[in-house]
């Protein structure tokens, strides 16, 4: 898995889309005053729909109709989405640590959840049909 094309693609294209979502919560924090676990949140829905585009034709080169891949790509990113609140809010309200620490922390860990749910499950193509036996 880690060692493979797809992982390291899904990295570089992550890193793009994790770019927005970090732009996007220190404009928020840091201009507006947001709260970081809610400004976090922000970008990581900005990020995700970067993600798509670029995974779904980039990453994983995809075969699976958008009808039936964007909804099963809504549950996987809300899933991480869940993930990174609770680890960001754990490392700012929990563990007092700043909310750039919390969130590089949380980003590493939900990395790796992403890169599976959405190579074995989001983008994978249909699976074929067992032989028939006469």
């Amino acid at each position: 898995m880690i060692g493979s094309r797809e992982f390291w693609v899904f990295v570089g294209v992550g890193g793009v889309a994790t770019g927005a979502h970090y732009a996007l919560l220190v404009a928020l924090v840091q201009i507006f005053h947001a709260e970081p676990t809610l400004a976090s949140t922000a970008g990581f829905v900005l990020g995700a729909v970067i993600n798509y585009i670029l995974n779904y034709r980039i990453t994983f080169r995809s075969t699976r109709a958008h009808a039936s891949a964007v909804p099963r790509f809504i549950a996987a990113a809300a899933s991480g989405m869940l993930l990174n609140a609770l680890l960001v809010a754990l490392g700012v309200h929990g563990l007092r640590v700043h909310y750039l620490v919390a969130q590089v922390v949380s980003t590493t860990i939900v990395l790796f959840w992403n890169f599976a749910i959405n190579k074995y499950w989001t983008f994978s193509g249909p699976l074929p049909c067992p032989p028939v036996k006469h």
